[in-house]
């Protein structure tokens, strides 16, 4: 099995940080975007660009390599059952080829984050025991 480019450490301060910033009551996901041209993400970010949770929770990940961006996407994959920890090779290379600048916005979308990551993360870290 491929090697997580993020530390157990860096997941959990994401998670934390995700889980203050979705916690928040003015934070609302809709079901639909308001227009076909926006998607939840950029819908969020417009909503909530000029909350200080949210910048962090951005500045955050997009401090991040691009390696490791693409190593949490494939995390909160996993953790959301797109992919197995089987298939972590497979969401990586998804993942990167997914990767853009907006990559930040797309996980911050993504209303259930933080519990996806928590779930990845442990069924990453229960295949490495084994």
């Amino acid at each position: 099995m491929q090697e997580l480019e993020l530390n157990r450490d860096t997941v959990n301060f994401i998670i934390d940080k995700a889980h203050e910033f979705h916690g928040r009551e003015d934070v609302t996901f809709p079901a639909e975007p308001l227009t076909a041209n926006l998607s939840t993400a950029r819908q969020l970010m417009q909503n909530h660009g000029g909350d200080p949770y949210y910048q962090e929770l951005k500045n955050i990940i997009e401090d991040l390599e691009p390696d490791q961006q693409i190593s949490l996407v494939s995390l909160m994959w996993i953790g959301r059952g797109d992919y197995s920890v089987d298939e972590f090779g497979d969401a990586l290379g998804h993942a990167a080829d997914s990767w853009n600048d907006h990559t930040a916005d797309y996980l911050i979308g993504t209303s259930l984050l933080a519990d996806y990551l928590a779930e990845g993360l442990e069924q990453f870290e229960a295949a490495q025991d084994v």
